[in-house]
C-alpha cells in the first residue's frame, strides 16, 4: 500500500469512513456495468433457449452466442471480455496464471464465508511488457446450471451436444452456489 493510501486509510477509519464508502476506481465501475450486460444477455439468451428446447438449447447458446456477445461487448467498450473457471469446459476459456490464482482466493474466500455472488477483484498487472488493468467478478452456480454443470447426470440428448462441442470438458459437478467460473476482463493502460 502506498504511503498516500496508507495515510488516506488511517484518515478514513479515525472519520468513521471505510473504502467501500468511497467513489470506486472508474474502470472498476466500467468493468461492472459489462459483466452486468453480458450476463443480463447471456441469461435472456438461455432462458429464451431452453424455454423453447430445454437444456440442449443452452449448450447451443453458450457455445455460440456466449463468445460473441463477449466480442460484441468488447469491441464496443475497448475492453478484452471473456469468461473462465478452474473447470472449464472450452479449451478457449483456460484461465492464465493470475486468473488462477484470482479464482483460487475466490474460492478461498468463499469457504471464509463470503458471498459468491459479490467476490470480484481488479488489479493493474503487467503483461507481456505492459501494463494492463484487469478486472475478474465470480460467476455462482445458479440452479438453471446444474441440467448442463450439475453433479447428477445429464440426458442423453444434452450429454451428445456436450460431446459434440465439448470434447474435453471439465465443467460438470458444480452444486448450487459452487463457483461455476468468472467473467474476466482486461484493458492496456
Amino acid at each position: 500500500m502506498s504511503k498516500s493510501m496508507l495515510l488516506f486509510a488511517t484518515l478514513a477509519a479515525m472519520a468513521g469512513v471505510s473504502f467501500a464508502d468511497v467513489e470506486p476506481d472508474p474502470r472498476v465501475a466500467e468493468a461492472r456495468a459489462i459483466v452486468k450486460a453480458f450476463a443480463t444477455s447471456l441469461q435472456g439468451e438461455l432462458q429464451t433457449a431452453i424455454k423453447e428446447g430445454g437444456p440442449v438449447n443452452a449448450v447451443e447458446v453458450c457455445h455460440s452466442r456466449a463468445p460473441q456477445i463477449a466480442a460484441e461487448l468488447g469491441q464496443q467498450h475497448g475492453w478484452a471480455v471473456g469468461r473462465t473457471s478452474l473447470k472449464r469446459r472450452s479449451p478457449s476459456n483456460d484461465p492464465d496464471t493470475w486468473e488462477t490464482q484470482v479464482m483460487q482466493d475466490f474460492e478461498a474466500r468463499k469457504a471464509a464465508g463470503e458471498d459468491p455472488s459479490k467476490l470480484e477483484y481488479a488489479a493493474v498487472v503487467e503483461r507481456d511488457g505492459r501494463s494492463s488493468f484487469r478486472y475478474m467478478k465470480a460467476i455462482p452456480t445458479q440452479p438453471v446450471c446444474l441440467a448442463c454443470h450439475g453433479g447428477g447426470a445429464v440426458s442423453a440428448e444434452v450429454e451428445a451436444k456436450l460431446q459434440q462441442y465439448y470434447p474435453d470438458d471439465q465443467a460438470r459437478g458444480f452444486s448450487e452456489g459452487d463457483l461455476r467460473g468468472a467473467f474476466t476482463l482486461s484493458r492496456d493502460q
